[in-house]
């Protein structure tokens, strides 16, 4: 990690999805997102699907973050045209206290799919393996569903913490054990999604969501068969913390948009040859529905926030330094034109080899 590329590498969140017409294909001889993604042969296609398409650095494994929950059997559907939601939501003192770890062969569907990946990749692009956050999955474990103003978990956060933080325990083990599993399975690199750690107040969010972050860092394996396992930690909506982010023990830092990279390489990153994070992001998703001149022109400008990247050293290739691999500042909208996407990613390319000169 954080070691010197010709290019800025680029892979984005949510790049196999509804956006491709090809994915839409799959998921409708599938049947249904679950039938999908429980499907080793068609998560193993629809994770292909985009690097097929585009010149990505990065195959992300399909799947979704729910996984966990579902298999601790609060019951995960998915239906047309709609988010997720729970058959069994946990509200009460009975509920929490009924949590456990799940049985790890409920999710062999994704641990197979993982090695699927990895075969079919034969070597040419590494593979991410992820999960929701404990805090992102509590979210839709109270609240049944997404949420706009997130009551209900809330009320439990303030009202009862003690289950709150019991259930962040058991979240927080579970996750771990299914990223070292994928890991085992293949996955060459793992990222925890805290996607709702933003809608938390200062001081709960260091509490609730952060501190389950860096229980479920301090469980996961550092290398297997021999190679480093980078740890990629994402939450949207918390660049106010990103002091208190950068104690977390991890190899890279996902940003979303309203991050200033120039501003996160300095408290971050670390000096050439020094110890640091490498930084993943941070494009908005929406410039994707702009025209080819615009979504260039705020690549060149994400880009040229970071600045230039470290460079290789004749007398010591092996020199770490601060490091940016290009993403969106969350996953990629639906309504995503693909030719947009193609142009995004050949300008990261070519820019970004122009800055390295």
């Amino acid at each position: 990690m954080r070691q010197a590329t010709d290019h800025t590498p680029v892979w984005l969140m949510r790049q196999a999805g509804r956006y491709l017409p090809e994915y839409r294909a799959t998921r409708a001889r599938a049947g249904s997102f679950m039938g999908l993604a429980t499907n080793t042969d068609y998560a193993t296609e629809v994770t292909l699907q985009p690097l097929e398409r585009y010149p990505l650095d990065a195959a992300i494994l399909f799947s979704d973050i729910l996984t966990v929950p579902d298999a601790m059997g609060l019951g995960l559907s998915f239906a047309l045209g709609e988010g997720p939601r729970f058959a069994h939501p946990v509200r009460d003192e009975a509920a929490v206290a009924r949590l456990a770890v799940p049985d790890m062969e409920r999710l062999r569907y994704v641990f197979d799919a993982v090695s699927a990946i990895r075969k079919a990749l034969q070597g040419r692009l590494p593979l991410i393996g992820f999960s929701g956050s404990p805090w992102t999955l509590a979210c839709y474990m109270v609240e049944g569903a997404g949420s706009d103003d997130y009551r209900l978990v809330k009320t439990m956060l303030y009202a009862r913490p003690d289950l709150m933080h019991r259930m962040l325990a058991v979240n927080a083990d579970a996750v771990a054990q299914y990223l070292n599993l994928q890991i085992e399975a293949g996955a060459q690199a793992v990222m925890i999604f805290d996607s709702w750690g933003g809608v938390l107040a200062d001081g709960a969010f260091q509490q609730f969501s952060l501190a389950y972050t860096a229980r479920v860092l301090a469980q996961l394996k550092r290398s297997h068969n021999g190679q480093v396992v980078p740890r990629i930690v994402f939450t949207k909506g918390g660049g106010v913390w990103l002091a208190e982010m950068g104690q977390l023990d991890c190899e890279v830092l996902g940003l979303d948009w309203t991050v200033n990279l120039g501003h996160a390489r300095k408290l971050l990153c670390g000096q050439a040859g020094g110890p640091g994070k490498a930084l993943q992001g941070n494009i908005d998703p929406n410039v994707l529905f702009a025209g080819p001149a615009q979504i260039e022109a705020e690549v060149l400008r994400v880009l040229q926030s970071f600045g230039a990247p470290h460079r290789a050293s004749p007398n010591d290739p092996d020199r770490v330094g601060p490091t940016h691999i290009f993403n969106l500042g969350h996953g990629i909208s639906q309504h995503t034109p693909p030719e947009n996407v193609a142009v995004l990613v050949d300008a990261v390319h070519s820019a970004s080899r122009v800055m390295r000169g």
